[in-house]
């Protein structure tokens, strides 16, 4: 065999492999392209993740951000069963109950947002219904007959250009469960100094961005002007009680509060 016939042949040889370079080369880009898009996958996930997680905090600072607006105005209210009727409600409103419109476009009804908080149905609620026991609502006749109390965008609880939220949050009060009097309208219907006595029950709901939903319920107990915080003692000491009921402040409608704790006896906020 000439050099030149050997030259040939493995010129031909070569020309057959061209074929199982390509295969090689044309998987290898499948590869990465896998690996790429799985690294956009697994990057767009975390980026929902963490979006979902800071939307859900956001909406729980909303609700606490009513729950405190709500807070501010109840040493005020002198006469709590028409506050459990609905006949007192907040200055933090932004018009009458009705349809609201968020910036991201999702639509809220605050009369249908009431119904479900009272029956479980947007569409309307009897006495039966909200007298009904569910797990939600296991007092029976003592349940909750939530009243709308305020309402409106976060970024209306401070004055124009200190918030920027798109979140919305809406406040009822109700009757609390430890009331047995069977009408939840009324704050110790019985007359009976119940240990309901002048306690009532805030909920919270905050509306956001990609559905972003919190809920808090908070138990309020406010007690009568003059009378001492027997809950603060055990906390800060004889003297410390002593001196607040030398300079307690009976509290003006509109006013900012001068305490507020949560008690470890009876697990419900002080406000004075």
């Amino acid at each position: 065999m000439t050099p030149t016939r050997r030259r040939e042949s493995f010129a031909r040889r070569a020309a057959r492999q061209d074929g199982s370079a390509i295969v090689v080369a044309l998987m290898t880009m499948m590869l990465l392209t896998a690996l790429g898009l799985a690294l956009v996958l697994t990057t767009s996930a975390e980026t929902m993740i963490a979006a979902n997680y800071s939307g859900g905090q956001e909406a729980l600072y909303a609700a606490e951000a009513g729950i405190e607006r709500a807070m501010l105005e109840m040493p005020g209210v002198a006469d709590l069963d028409a506050l459990l009727q609905g006949q007192v409600a907040s200055a933090f409103r932004d018009g009458v109950p009705g349809e609201r419109r968020l910036p991201n476009g999702t639509n809220l009804d605050l009369v249908a947002l009431t119904n479900v908080a009272n029956c479980g149905s947007s569409a309307g609620c009897g006495i039966d219904q909200m007298n009904a026991t569910t797990p939600d609502r296991p007092w029976g006749a003592n349940n909750p007959r939530w009243q709308l109390f305020a309402y409106g965008p976060v970024n209306n609880l401070l004055p124009a250009g200190t918030l920027n939220s798109p979140f919305y949050v809406v406040v009822w009060v109700g009757d609390d469960a430890a009331e047995t009097d069977g009408d939840p309208t009324r704050d110790d219907a019985a007359g009976a100094n119940t240990p309901g006595l002048g306690v009532v029950v805030l909920r919270a709901e905050a509306f956001g961005p990609f559905g972003s939903h919190k809920r808090l319920e908070l138990t309020v107990q406010r007690p009568t002007p003059g009378s001492p915080d027997t809950s603060y003692t055990a906390q800060r000491g004889q003297d410390e009680q002593n001196r607040r009921n030398r300079t307690q402040v009976i509290q003006t409608p509109g006013g900012r509060l001068t305490h507020s704790h949560m008690s470890q006896t009876t697990g419900t906020t002080v406000l004075q």
